[in-house]
């Protein structure tokens, strides 16, 4: 599974298109069109965001993105070991059973079920680790999306706009308009002031799978080939 690219494509700013309670402001607002009829539109306080921009600078965003090439790192060595360890062993049996290092049916039978248990070991081991690894995506998915929703809630609030929209949701808007640099400041600010921590996130699982001997089920028989699933 592509973990990154499933990361990078969330509906990350669901949340941040909000309408919150118009206060106080001290900057000028961009104000809306009237409508027809005379609805109070102009009077709207409405500013934007580029989230791709805040994607790419927010340290909270950039930190679960390192963390996620961390676990993809381990996934990949992980693989990679079980892989070598299944090859290693399934090539031995196929130089002893070429070279009649079999003496009975019995020391063929333990080995192919060794073999097969290592595979079956492996598979487990993956799934179980590519499990763990799309738990932790979840978790950071929330945490990264509570973390902008509670800024920009706050963020709206003092500053007076009834809302704040996401650049790709609209069709045309005046760039006078775009506070995602003020947004980014801020963003970044509270989550030093806690520390900048955040636990490893996950990333995509290899979406290439080993390669692993086996042998058949004839006895005795030469080994054959199979994949090692994830």
């Amino acid at each position: 599974m592509n973990f990154i690219k499933h990361y990078t494509k969330l509906a990350l700013f669901a949340a941040v298109l909000l309408m919150a309670s118009a206060t106080s402001c001290n900057d000028k607002p961009a104000e809306a069109p009237k409508a027809a009829g005379g609805t109070g539109l102009e009077n709207l306080k409405i500013r934007y965001i580029d989230e791709d921009s805040i994607m790419a600078n927010y340290n909270l965003a950039k930190d679960i993105n390192e963390a996620m090439l961390r676990r993809q790192n381990q996934f990949d060595a992980a693989q990679k070991q079980r892989g070598n360890e299944i090859s290693k062993f399934g090539n031995a049996m196929q130089q002893k059973y070429q070279n009649n290092q079999y003496l009975t049916e019995d020391a063929f039978n333990a080995d192919q079920a060794k073999l097969q248990k290592m595979q079956a070991d492996a598979e487990n081991y993956l799934a179980s680790l590519q499990q763990s690894i799309q738990n932790e995506l979840n978790q950071s998915q929330i945490q990264l999306l509570d973390s902008i929703d509670n800024f920009m809630k706050d963020y709206a609030k003092k500053k007076g706009f009834d809302m704040v929209l996401r650049k790709s949701a609209t069709l045309f808007i005046d760039e006078r308009y775009d506070v995602t640099e003020e947004v980014i400041e801020g963003l970044n600010k509270r989550y030093n002031k806690v520390g900048g921590k955040v636990a490893p996130a996950p990333v995509k699982a290899p979406e290439t799978t080993s390669k692993a001997p086996t042998v058949t089920t004839e006895k005795p028989a030469t080994p054959g080939k199979v994949d090692l699933k994830k």
